[in-house]
């Protein structure tokens, strides 16, 4: 099996404005097109883009069992990211598709930018900047992060890469996780306690779980009512895993003293009140986006591609 012969669709914009991978994979894959302006690929936009195609490097696009029946040749999804909810991995396999994916490649990116957040809001560097560039000279230095209480839900690669990040600021570390983080903890000097201590001894939770059934809207109401009041919220895992209408009302009431968020049910979101409140910083997804993050990915999904191929040649020769 040819490896040129291959038609290669790359949905992900991010992907096709690398020079790097680009040519990449075009040295690899020369039949490739790339999606590079305009919005995300979606339903029949989507459809349109990846019919023919033996293989995709898909992104943040949601591939589903409707899409999957209008694709005839395709036989793998490589994943640039880490993220699968997107994914419904069920059909795949009943269409004999394979899934390339390895967790944790941009672990680095986005808990960088979760450090950054904490920070930020610790500090008031985000309402203080924003008043200044209206000319408003307003001296309010919030808060130190040392030795404050950091409440990390979902202590995966991004997670516990985050625990690493904060630990020369010597924070009071409290995890929460459904796998044991036992050893963890140990090693790292924090402490596995229960979903209700970590919200009420938390100064900020940072959340960092996949979208799953058990964890859609997980930030509701009660969960926002059960926080610190001087504490604050730091999202940079899935938009759904925080019920915005619940937070939108918990920063205007000040249930909770701030927000973070790099990730919204509604990419981009249109709720030009909800990110224009004083108290909340807001992100374009670019958690993952870093220039490191980004050629990383992508060179791991080429990857993918190229083990596919040379696999499946193989099999045949043999």
């Amino acid at each position: 099996m040819n490896l040129k012969d291959q038609k290669v669709a790359v949905t992900s914009i991010s992907f096709g404005k690398s020079s790097t991978l680009r040519e990449k994979l075009l040295h690899i894959f020369p039949n490739s097109v790339f999606h590079e302006h305009g919005e995300k690929l979606q339903g029949e936009s989507l459809i349109k883009f990846i019919s023919d195609a033996d293989a995709a490097i898909v992104g943040v696009e949601a591939i589903d069992n409707y899409l999957l029946e209008h694709t005839p040749n395709l036989k793998i999804i490589s994943k640039y990211g880490v993220g699968l909810d997107s994914i419904d991995q069920k059909a795949l396999k009943q269409r004999d598709i394979s899934l390339g994916w390895i967790g944790g490649v941009n672990r680095r990116s986005v808990s960088e930018l979760t450090l950054c957040f904490m920070l930020g809001l610790c500090r008031n560097i985000f309402n203080s900047g924003f008043q200044l560039k209206q000319s408003k000279w307003e001296k309010h230095g919030g808060y130190q992060l040392s030795k404050k209480t950091i409440g990390i839900i979902g202590c995966g690669e991004i997670g516990s890469d985050v625990v690493t990040l904060v630990s020369p600021f010597k924070c009071n570390i409290l995890v929460r996780d459904i796998a044991d983080k036992s050893t963890f903890c140990k090693e790292e000097g924090a402490s596995e306690v229960t979903l209700e201590k970590l919200l009420s001894k938390s100064d900020i939770i940072s959340l960092h779980v996949p979208l799953t059934k058990l964890t859609y809207h997980m930030v509701d109401e009660k969960f926002l009512k059960k926080m610190k009041p001087t504490a604050f919220l730091v999202n940079t895992c899935r938009g759904n895993v925080v019920k915005q209408k619940a937070l939108k009302e918990a920063l205007q009431k000040k249930i909770i003293a701030g927000a973070a968020l790099d990730v919204f049910a509604e990419e981009p979101p249109t709720d030009t009140d909800f990110l224009s409140l004083p108290n909340l910083m807001v992100s374009p997804h670019i958690g993952g986006n870093s220039k490191e993050a980004i050629e990383d990915m992508g060179h791991f999904a080429i990857e993918h591609l190229v083990s596919f191929f040379n696999n499946q040649t193989a099999r045949k020769a043999t």
